[in-house]
């Protein structure tokens, strides 16, 4: 622990910051692992859980500027205790509501201010604080492989707890572990009133104003958009996609699921080392462009298990190798001082395309049977955003008069 009136360790930041990550995203990776057995139980179509993770990572997206104002204002440690407390409501909302609208709402609401108080927005200002500039990419790429490995370990354990215990069992213990795990990390993330930050002393508007008057974060924003899109639809329904199509074992689809946390660790570590040496710029639009060449490839090939794991791999690999490079172009150019808050818009960008994601992706197959609409609106983006990334400009803004760095 440390006194008040100083930084933490860049180790125990990336410590905690690790353990806090590694539950928000890995818990929530396993989402759609419930959508059968909840439809099931309550006579749903898939299109309204769907819905209720569409609205999740659309109330994750809203809340997370505002979560990311607080953490640099107010600092980590008050941000993440708030966001375990209603990660644990909205778990246990899920177990317990059968109401249609309130299960949508209800966890929606606790689980995006969960997830958006725990995950990549808050705790991305102080590990930018902490950091010295030449590891700050690294860093980034650690807390990435940190929500890999969360989503690596958690698919089969949540897969198990559902088998065994039941789905509502099985929210009951994971909101447990939520809160019993996160809030003694949060102390670790304590930090003291944010004046050791460089950057000029901006208020929260001019900071606001000056990124979204700036052409690359505009591109930095379009291109997380499409992250969101691909990632979630994947995310939640390819278990559904792969019983449609016939393979009826679930070992395959936690396995697939596991396998895109194992190789997003390597993933998400390689894209922030490389962003240090490497422009950014290329290796998001590299990403972003092979998502799509992984995509047509998997449903031109026969579909087999050995196919799903190579997709899964693939997929895995270039899955959330995109947060450290984002993050590192924001902190580049705008400095640290508002990191978090400016990393929570971007991130709205990603949550508005995770609605869209995995929402169209319920909504259309209810419509349709299928989900090769979806399918294809995934690699189309995949293209845009790999053109889009390709002028961002990654110098620091020169202020005072030269303002320029779009």
């Amino acid at each position: 622990m440390f006194t008040a009136d100083r930084m933490p360790s860049l180790k125990s930041v990336l410590l905690a910051s690790g353990v806090v990550l590694t539950l928000a995203m890995g818990v929530r990776h396993g989402f759609g692992f419930w959508m059968q057995p909840i439809s099931q139980a309550n006579g749903w179509t898939r299109e309204t859980y769907s819905l209720a993770l569409a609205v999740q990572n659309l109330m994750w997206g809203a809340f997370g500027p505002f979560a990311g104002m607080a953490a640099d204002r107010f600092g980590t440690m008050r941000v993440v205790l708030a966001g375990a407390l209603a990660y644990m409501a909205g778990l246990l909302w899920m177990a317990c509501v059968t109401q249609p609208m309130l299960f949508v709402m209800g966890s929606g609401v606790f689980i995006g201010l969960g997830l958006a108080c725990t995950a990549f927005g808050a705790v991305s200002g102080i590990i930018g604080r902490v950091a010295p500039v030449e590891k700050r990419s690294w860093a980034f790429g650690i807390s990435g492989a940190a929500s890999s490995f969360g989503q690596f370990l958690m698919m089969p354990v949540e897969q198990f707890l559902i088998s065994s215990l039941g789905w509502q069992q099985a929210f009951y213990l994971l909101a447990g572990l939520v809160v019993l795990a996160m809030v003694p990390m949060s102390f670790w993330l304590r930090e003291p009133a944010a004046t050791h930050a460089d950057g000029p002393r901006q208020s929260i508007a001019e900071a606001l104003g000056e990124a979204l008057g700036n052409r690359s974060f505009l591109l930095l924003v379009a291109g997380y958009f499409v992250c969101g899109f691909q990632v979630v639809f994947i995310g939640v329904h390819l278990p559904a996609y792969l019983k449609d199509k016939g393979v009826a074992d679930p070992k395959v689809a936690v396995l697939a699921l596991a396998l895109i946390g194992l190789f997003n660790i390597f993933g998400s570590f390689l894209a922030g080392k490389w962003g240090g040496k490497v422009p950014k710029r290329y290796l998001l639009s590299g990403i972003y462009s092979l998502r799509s060449v992984a995509i047509v490839l998997f449903l031109l090939a026969p579909l087999s298990p050995l196919t799903v794991y190579l997709f899964a791999a693939c997929m895995g690999f270039l899955w959330l190798s995109t947060v450290p490079l984002t993050n590192g172009i924001i902190a580049g150019v705008f400095g640290v001082r508002h990191m978090s808050m400016l990393a929570g818009v971007v991130f709205f960008s990603h949550q508005i395309g995770s609605f869209l994601g995995v929402w169209l992706g319920g909504y259309l197959f209810a419509l349709q049977g299928n989900y090769d609409i979806v399918w294809g609106i995934a690699i189309g983006l995949g293209v845009f955003a790999g053109l889009a990334n390709l002028p961002v400009d990654e110098r620091p803004l020169v202020r005072g008069g030269a303002l320029k760095a779009a």
